[in-house]
């Protein structure tokens, strides 16, 4: 028998999931960004930064999609 009871073992689980993905999403992209230089376009607008601006978005999309997955869940207590 665990120390914590499941109900908040669940929600604290949902929390570090919630935390490290975003953490881990903003990590990648403004890495990839400020890496390649693809965050502010300095010399006009090219094909890789819409690429970069389309993964943005589709990957911010995926994140949010992940989030509802996670706290759709019902807590037993309501």
């Amino acid at each position: 028998m665990g120390l914590m009871e499941d109900d908040v073992k669940d929600f604290l689980k949902r929390i570090v999931w919630t935390v490290s993905s975003g953490f881990l999403w903003l990590t990648i992209t403004i890495g990839i960004g400020a890496y390649n230089g693809l965050l502010v376009p300095e010399h006009g607008l090219r094909v890789s930064n819409i690429i970069f601006y389309i993964w943005g978005v589709g990957s911010l999309t995926a994140l949010v999609y992940l989030y509802i997955r996670i706290w759709s869940k019902k807590f037993p207590h309501g």
